[in-house]
């Protein structure tokens, strides 16, 4: 199970007074998305392991599945679409990138030895 360190966090939404305290919280929650990001991109590192054929990297229907999903938390969550479905397209399109990258890397053949 993940943990993620943090400073603690002082304010909410609500109690936060003056722009230092509203300016804590962001950056505590920066720091956290952070930890949350590296954990992601790991995993863009496994699926690049896994997949067998390169052109499997960009898969458009596993693209607007999560879209979907995301769109669909971010009700409960408090969330606006117009801000998440922009940023999760952003994302998913580096962690591709990533992948690609990721995935050349550990496909590329080893040099000849001498």
């Amino acid at each position: 199970m993940t943990t993620y360190e943090s400073d603690p966090r002082r304010h909410t939404a609500e109690t936060a007074e003056t722009m230092a305290d509203v300016r804590y919280e962001i950056d505590r929650i920066d720091r956290l998305l952070v930890e949350i990001l590296a954990e992601r991109q790991s995993f863009m590192d496994a699926a690049a392991r896994i997949k067998a054929d390169r052109n499997v990297v960009h898969d458009r229907a596993r693209i607007e599945d999560v879209i979907a999903k995301v769109k669909a938390a971010c009700g409960a969550a408090g969330l606006s679409p117009a801000i998440a479905e922009p940023v999760w397209r952003t994302l998913i399109d580096r962690c591709i990138a990533y992948e690609f990258e990721s995935y050349d890397a550990r496909k590329a053949p080893f040099p000849a030895s001498s």
